[in-house]
C-alpha cells in the first residue's frame, strides 16, 4: 500500500508468481508511475544497488516504475515483463488496481 500511497493506481506482476510453479520464492512487478509522487515513495523501491538487495529484504521481491528502461534494446519494464525470455513470443502478466484495494 505505500504505492497507492504516492498516488500510483495500477501494480503489473511477473515472474514465477504468474507462471506454473508451484511455490514462487519471490516475484517480479512493475509499477504504473503516473502521477505519482516520488517524494511519497519508499526509497527502497527506488533503490537498484546491490541486484535491488534491500527491495528483496524488505519486499521479497522487485518492483520497477514501468516507464523505466529494462534492457539494452531501451524495453521499458511494462513491455519486457510481457515478452517470455525463452521464445520472444507476447506473454500475460497480472494487472492490479490498487484503489480499489482496501
Amino acid at each position: 500500500m505505500v504505492l497507492r500511497a504516492a498516488g500510483c493506481n495500477t501494480v503489473y506482476v511477473d515472474g514465477s508468481f504468474v507462471t506454473r510453479t508451484e511455490m514462487p520464492r519471490d516475484f517480479d512487478a512493475c509499477w504504473d508511475d503516473t502521477d505519482v509522487d516520488l517524494a511519497k515513495v519508499d526509497p527502497v523501491l527506488l533503490d537498484f544497488s546491490g541486484k535491488r538487495a534491500s527491495q528483496k529484504a524488505k519486499y521479497l521481491g522487485e518492483l520497477f516504475p514501468s516507464n523505466a528502461p529494462a534492457d539494452a534494446a531501451g524495453r521499458v519494464f511494462l513491455d519486457f515483463f510481457q515478452t517470455d525470455r525463452d521464445t520472444g513470443g507476447a506473454k500475460g502478466i497480472v494487472r492490479l488496481g490498487l484503489r480499489r484495494l482496501g
